[in-house]
């Protein structure tokens, strides 16, 4: 496997050459640089392992990776490029604004993407047969959060929030969500407020918990030192749905003020047979334990590699191959549907986990609610 420049004269399904894969990834910052390292291990490793077993009809898988440093316009180049360049698909993706942005690229030049891990439910402006996706919607992720603190006894909700389509569709989940049980969502701007100013805000509004609708580590971290360090606020539990906590940088910045706070898992709390294997080589590659976000970049390349076997190495075979191809995952049996109000062909089994680290073992993730 290579991350080099192919030549842009060679074509996917040039016979015995490699079988070229773009992956996209934040690399740089202002993406999450963690996440994407996690989201091209996982990718490697899948490519890795299908090229141990001989391939795709015989031909090995090549990965073409383009930085997308969180930034959409420089994803919308990079499709652009790899289309040029002959890849049969493309995969990855962690930051949904950039994943949609790739999307609608990817649906315009008929080019097949399989997106690993962006949750927003409009990840294509119209409903697409070139775009499919791993994760669940954002929508059924964050009501299942909004149920747990709904379960938990809290329906005075303030969220912190920075400009993002992404964030705006999460603050209008959970607070239509919440008011169908009587509970309420308060706004803050974390570019108008301190992170002290955060913390009067929380005790003038009476919420009873605080949501991290911010990027990490910047605004996030110093934002939870603060509400951890408010006696006022001792009670007022730290939420992160978009899954800040379950990287290990979370931890490594925060300490002991970084446990006890709930976030979105999409993996299952006992892994299967398949899943604990690759587990391990993650770990390995890694040289930590693998996310979620790990196991979607693996994945990703299970799903690719099955759907060129059974439909083809051209584009269009491969995006044909999105509501037939069925395969093990590391997470469970991988298909795909049309769901409602989603523009892409949809992962409609991917587990949701509410998650915290344990308090009392920081390193240790505990289930709090199953959706």
């Amino acid at each position: 496997m290579t991350t080099g420049e192919p030549s842009p004269d060679r074509h996917a399904d040039d016979a015995g050459g490699p079988i070229r894969i773009g992956a996209l990834v934040p690399l740089t910052r202002p993406g999450w640089v963690e996440a994407g390292r996690h989201l091209l291990a996982g990718l490697e490793l899948g490519v890795r392992e299908v090229n141990d077993a001989g391939g795709v009809a015989g031909r090995p898988l090549e990965l073409v990776v383009r930085d997308t440093a969180a930034d959409p316009q420089r994803a919308s180049a990079a499709v652009d490029e790899l289309a040029h360049l002959g890849v049969a698909a493309l995969a990855g993706e962690y930051h949904s604004v950039v994943a949609r942005a790739a999307a609608g690229r990817a649906d315009a030049l008929g080019l097949p993407f399989l997106c690993s891990s962006a949750v927003l439910d409009g990840l294509a402006e119209q409903p697409t047969d070139w775009v499919a996706r791993l994760p669940p919607p954002q929508s059924r992720g964050w009501r299942i959060y909004a149920d747990h603190l709904l379960a938990e006894g809290h329906r005075r909700v303030a969220v912190v929030t920075q400009p993002s389509v992404y964030w705006a569709a999460g603050t209008g989940i959970l607070r239509d969500h919440l008011a169908a049980y009587g509970g309420t969502v308060v706004e803050l701007d974390s570019g108008a407020l301190t992170p002290d100013g955060v913390c009067d805000a929380l005790v003038d509004r009476g919420a009873t918990a605080l949501l991290l609708l911010v990027g990490h580590p910047q605004p996030a971290v110093p934002i939870v030192r603060a509400v951890r360090c408010d006696r006022r606020l001792a009670d007022v539990l730290i939420g992160a749905p978009a899954g800040q906590p379950e990287l290990a940088d979370w931890a490594t910045s925060l300490g002991a003020d970084g446990a006890g706070v709930p976030f979105l898992s999409y993996q299952p709390d006992r892994l299967g047979p398949l899943g604990s294997r690759v587990g391990t080589g993650l770990g390995d590659r890694l040289g930590e334990a693998p996310s979620f976000v790990a196991f979607e970049g693996y994945d990703t390349i299970t799903v690719l590699a099955e759907a060129m076997r059974t439909h083809g190495t051209d584009r269009a075979g491969v995006a044909a191959a999105w509501p037939h191809v069925t395969v093990e995952g590391t997470r469970g049996r991988i298909s795909f549907s049309r769901v409602p109000g989603i523009g892409v062909w949809q992962w409609a089994g991917a587990p949701v986990l509410v998650v915290d680290r344990d308090p009392a073992a920081p390193g240790h993730l505990r289930v709090l609610h199953r959706g």
